[in-house]
């Protein structure tokens, strides 16, 4: 049975993925105004002319390896370079503590070389970029490829070792502070006190309420209360809850200016 901290900490690595061509594309998107939903977050991460393309990020190389042109939004340049650092540090960590694999296994987490004769040895695994290096982080806190192997007709030793208790704490600890900064940016820089969303909840109409503190993500409530049947967790007062990232879809759905206001509870 896998340990729940592995488990909360590898679904953070997956919303960072997940969510990583929409911090890459806040950094050439001006700040969002005090309007919430921020009309520029609806703007980059639901548009697009049909011709422009897919944000293809996994082939994008990392910020800290590349020239770009000045950023709209210093803010998110500093969370993608937060989050790339701190990623691409973790994994030289992990990597340290149980990496055995083959120098030509495909699994195997490359350290940089800053006296490599090339740009692409001396960057090491990080020229791959910020889905790599979480990949690569999320199969060590999940314990992946931690038994021997057969290869051909010999069995020869795991590729890596379990990761000791401290190194998935700190694995923790780096993906929750680096979802923190995702969040921040896609879904809002800070939403003060509470506020209500102009779309009403999907499953009962009732009125969705958007709180976030300072440090945290953002979280949706529907005012509705125990009445209320959306297919999600209840808090302590029996409300429905959407927590980040699955409150995405509501925070960013189109308004409904032309029907009635929804109904709170």
């Amino acid at each position: 049975m896998q340990h729940p901290v592995a488990i909360r900490t590898a679904a953070r690595l997956r919303t960072i993925r997940e969510q990583w061509g929409a911090l890459l594309a806040a950094v050439e998107t001006p700040p969002a105004s005090t309007a919430w939903p921020p009309a520029e977050t609806r703007a980059f991460l639901n548009t697009g002319a049909a011709d422009d393309g897919a944000l293809l990020v996994e082939d994008r190389a990392p910020l800290t390896l590349r020239q770009h042109p000045a950023p709209a939004n210093l803010d998110a340049l500093d969370a993608c370079l937060f989050v790339e650092q701190q990623v691409f540090d973790l994994a030289d960590s992990l990597a340290a503590a149980v990496q055995h694999a083959a120098v030509d296994d495909v699994r195997r987490w490359t350290f940089p070389d800053p006296g490599a004769p090339d740009a692409g040895t001396a960057t090491g695994s990080r020229a791959h970029g910020l889905h790599w290096a979480a990949v690569y982080v999320e199969g060590r806190v999940l314990d992946e490829d931690t038994e021997p192997e057969l290869l051909g007709d010999t069995m020869v030793a795991a590729p890596f070792s379990p990761l000791p208790e401290w190194a998935l704490h700190e694995a923790a600890r780096v993906a929750r502070a680096c979802e923190q900064r995702v969040a921040r940016i896609v879904a809002a820089d800070s939403i003060p006190d509470s506020r209500t969303l102009p779309t009403p909840c999907p499953s009962c109409g009732g009125a969705l309420v958007v709180r976030a503190a300072p440090a945290e993500p953002p979280t949706v409530t529907c005012r509705t209360g125990a009445a209320c049947g959306a297919d999600t967790d209840r808090d302590s007062r029996g409300r429905r809850v959407w927590e980040w990232p699955a409150c995405l879809p509501l925070l960013l759905a189109p308004g409904t200016p032309d029907q009635n206001t929804p109904r709170a509870a």
